[in-house]
């Protein structure tokens, strides 16, 4: 499955990087391409959104 969210208030390649980390935790096969300029995510995963979505507010960000 893929998914594309929008995370406004990642900022920089740091962010980026806490983001796909967050990710990989919870499915460590995912591919995550994080854009800071367009501030949208685009994960390819085997893990249900939720899961994923969750991952990424305990890291700190609010996706859309």
């Amino acid at each position: 499955m893929t998914l594309t969210l929008t995370i406004p208030d990642m900022a920089c390649s740091a962010c980026a990087e806490a983001i796909t980390q967050a990710v990989t935790t919870v499915d460590a096969g995912a591919v995550v391409k994080a854009d800071t300029e367009t501030k949208v995510v685009t994960i390819d995963t085997q893990q249900p959104a939720d899961a994923i979505r969750a991952a990424i507010v305990a890291a700190g960000y609010s996706p859309n």
